[in-house]
């Protein structure tokens, strides 16, 4: 590679192990980023069905058991709701975790990256 004086820089074979390891962050931090948009949209559209359930008069709703609906007491759908919101949070909780760690990690291998090679690697996405 060479920098921006045009002097060359060797690649060792850690400085690629830490090209790789950013690589291999960078893609988790775009899938965690997927998974945390539809764990949110999951979280408002329990939400949303939970508010519509006590706007509800009925003793018994359908509700939807894998891909089959079935009629089943509005209590224990209450009930079932609650448990998949909690879930569902926790989940998001998780993945939030999980992101600021990637960040930490990818900014720790950026530093060293840069310290190194200086204007001749990218590791800013555009």
């Amino acid at each position: 590679m060479q920098q921006g004086s045009g002097s060359e820089t060797q690649v060792t074979w850690e400085d690629q192990q830490n090209i790789n390891k950013f690589s291999k962050l960078n893609n988790r931090f775009h899938e965690l980023e997927d998974e945390i948009k539809f764990a949110k949209d999951k979280c408002e559209n329990l939400e949303d069905a939970g508010n519509e359930l006590i706007l509800s008069d009925e003793d018994v709703v359908r509700f939807q058991i894998g891909e089959v609906f079935a009629h089943v007491p509005t209590e224990e759908v209450e009930t079932r709701l609650e448990e998949m919101k909690e879930a569902t949070a926790k989940n998001l909780e998780k993945l939030e975790e999980e992101k600021v760690s990637i960040v930490s990690q990818m900014d720790a291998l950026k530093k060293i990256l840069y310290g190194k090679f200086g204007d001749s690697i990218n590791l800013e996405e555009e």
